[in-house]
């Protein structure tokens, strides 16, 4: 039972499981499944097992708060019980409860995104992000006559997923290089990308080069939309903490076998970079959409954070 939690983390620790929605659910399944076959004598030993279990998961990706918020969302079902049976029927309760959300919340996201997106827009999007790319198949759904720009995202190649994807909807789609963005910009109506982490500043974390573009979309005077579910913004940073940023293996951007000859290089390999929130425009969630300014209310409203909670 340790072996499959320890493959789901391992699966998501080496992006065999990727995309911040993605990850918050496989999470919970494997919670949902730990509980489901854990055997222990009270309802106190359950929760210490279950407590070890979340640890092993929210190790696993310190950028992408949606599993740490998945876990957490997950784990508030063990409050309080009295027998083990009580408490594993809440777990599977929660788990189920935000398995169903996460899965229509990119389906709202894509209503609400599409809105924003207006016939013979030329939209450039950067990474693979289930909201952002929803909302662009949304509008080519509703007829509109759309074009995209999508980057190669280096070093993981992300930005195949998204061609593939926008080739099979049969959207006309243009792959470029990351250092190409502000070639195109001028020929861009609209950014729309995803994201891992947002602030309660409304600064967003997202797939490293995001914040240049929007540094070139700003530049532009090119809107930037972010499409992110609720359970991506970060109830910490309201205490001042800051978002971890993730470095990947260097491997990933350059090989070993050249490294080893190459003595007095570093490489350095940032999975994720921060855009400031003056540089987004709108922020779409499943709850509406609203500028990054007003980030806070859903943390209060939505993911019911309080001060207290935070210590």
């Amino acid at each position: 039972m340790i072996m499959i939690l320890n493959g789901t983390a391992a699966s998501i620790k080496s992006m065999e499981i990727r995309g911040a929605g993605r990850i918050a659910r496989a999470a919970v399944e494997a919670l949902a499944d730990y509980a489901r076959n854990l055997e222990v004598s009270d309802a106190d030993a359950f929760k210490r097992e279950m407590q070890k279990a979340a640890e092993i998961l929210t190790e696993t990706r310190p950028t992408a708060v949606s599993l740490p918020n998945a876990v957490r969302y997950v784990m508030r079902a063990l409050d309080s019980f009295e027998s083990v049976e009580a408490a594993r029927e809440a777990v599977l309760a929660r788990a189920a409860e935000f398995i169903d959300h996460s899965e229509h919340a990119v389906e709202r996201i894509a209503e609400i995104g599409a809105r924003h997106i207006s016939d013979g827009d030329v939209l450039l999007t950067h990474c693979n992000s289930e909201a952002a790319l929803g909302c662009i198949l949304e509008a080519h759904r509703q007829e509109k006559e759309i074009e995209v720009y999508a980057t190669e995202v280096r070093p993981r190649g992300q930005g195949l997923i998204t061609i593939r994807a926008l080739n099979d909807a049969g959207i006309r789609t243009n792959y470029i290089i990351d250092s190409a963005v502000r070639y195109f910009i001028n020929d861009v109506d609209l950014v729309i990308v995803g994201a891992d982490a947002i602030a309660v500043n409304g600064a967003v974390v997202n797939k490293i080069g995001t914040a240049q573009i929007a540094h070139a979309a700003d530049e532009a005077r090119t809107n930037v939309i972010v499409a992110a579910e609720t359970y991506k913004f970060a109830p910490r940073t309201i205490l001042g903490e800051k978002i971890a940023i993730e470095e990947r293996d260097t491997g990933e951007v350059l090989p070993g076998t050249i490294a080893e000859n190459l003595p007095f290089v570093r490489v350095r390999n940032p999975a994720f970079d921060v855009t400031p929130a003056e540089y987004v425009d709108l922020i779409v969630t499943e709850m509406g959409a609203f500028p990054p300014e007003l980030a806070y209310l859903v943390i209060r409203d939505y993911l019911g954070w309080k001060i207290e909670d935070l210590r």
